[in-house]
């Protein structure tokens, strides 16, 4: 293997000094451009790639962020991490995305090697919001933002989306179109964005005055299309007197699987069976019906979480934010018809 090239065979072949090359590295403005295409012509002649691991540590800090994030197979969080993505890139920095895949340990494991490489800040979709490896974390000095969820302290910066008043935007909607008996799919529970998108349904349905039985929960042990399309099996296999008329689902995956089991079973949407969805990741619109869905502002969480990270790294009289922004429904035919 043919050894990498050094500064010194950089300085050697342009026939300049070692400090005039560090400068067109670090302090390019410093040097007149005739000398510095001439050190860069020497770096291309060379193949010369600088050691950014070893400038890093001389630093104290990378020029990275990260982004640790739930579920890598939902839209909705790859459309978070491309906003924290357009953030960084303005700021001078890269993103390095790691998939937790919803486990607290492989979440564990990813902030302990991203504080080991010094990572300027982490945004983190977290399994549980109040982990005490997030306090860990704190503690090391690695700025962290907490994304898509909240907190029970001000201890970090997050931001969120008021998932109580997205649950009461779509019943609402589905009762303002004449339905009096509504499923809510999502599951598990102890998801926070699903209980608090419940208890919006239900503040709804209270509010609507309509029985609290015909508020049928459907729950589900993941929020993917497979567990949609099981769902919408349970909802077909109740008895057409008591069957729901419209379906809300907890996120657009699930709606996504609903609407294909009932395409597959002969049923039309909003015919027999109306559906919402939640978050409006771009295959809400593409889907055969296209759905109904309370949208979320997903690149502005990753935009404005990825500033507050920044902000929090390079600002000593950085004072931590709690964001919450506010959702809306965007409807379309899997509704009206």
């Amino acid at each position: 293997m043919a050894k990498a090239s050094s500064v010194k065979d950089v300085a050697a072949l342009a026939h300049v000094s070692l400090g005039t090359v560090s400068n067109v590295l670090n302090r390019p403005e410093r040097v007149s451009p005739a000398t510095r295409a001439k050190v860069e012509q020497a770096m291309r002649d060379l193949g010369f790639v600088r050691n950014e691991s070893a400038r890093q540590l001389r630093a104290g800090r990378s020029r990275t962020l990260a982004y640790v994030l739930l579920d890598a197979r939902n839209p909705f969080f790859t459309d978070v991490a491309q906003g924290a993505e357009l953030a960084a890139e303005s700021a001078g920095l890269s993103l390095f995305l790691c998939h937790s895949d919803n486990r607290a340990s492989r979440e564990g494991d990813y902030l302990a090697h991203l504080v080991e490489q010094r990572v300027q800040g982490i945004l983190v979709t977290p399994v549980d919001p109040n982990a005490a490896v997030l306090d860990d974390v704190r503690r090391n000095g690695t700025p962290l933002v907490i994304v898509d969820r909240t907190r029970d302290d001000d201890q970090f910066c997050s931001v969120a989306v008021d998932d109580v008043l997205g649950g009461r935007l779509a019943v609402e909607h589905l009762v303002e179109a004449g339905h009096t008996r509504v499923a809510f799919i999502g599951g598990p529970e102890t998801i926070g964005q699903v209980r608090d998108r419940l208890a919006g349904a239900r503040e709804a349905w209270v509010a609507a005055g309509l029985p609290e039985d015909q508020l049928v929960v459907v729950g589900t042990e993941a929020l993917t299309v497979a567990e949609g399309r099981s769902a919408g099996e349970r909802v077909m296999g109740i008895a057409s007197s008591r069957r729901p008329t419209a379906a809300f689902c907890a996120n657009d995956l699930l709606a996504l699987g609903l609407l294909q089991q009932l395409s597959t079973a002969g049923l039309t949407v909003p015919g027999d069976l109306a559906i919402v969805g939640y978050d409006d990741i771009e295959y809400a619109a593409a889907a055969a019906v296209p759905l109904t869905s309370v949208r979320q502002p997903r690149q502005e969480l990753g935009r404005r979480a990825a500033e507050l990270v920044l902000d929090e790294a390079e600002d000593p009289d950085h004072r931590h934010q709690q964001v919450v922004f506010t959702p809306e429904l965007v409807a379309r035919r899997s509704t009206r018809g």
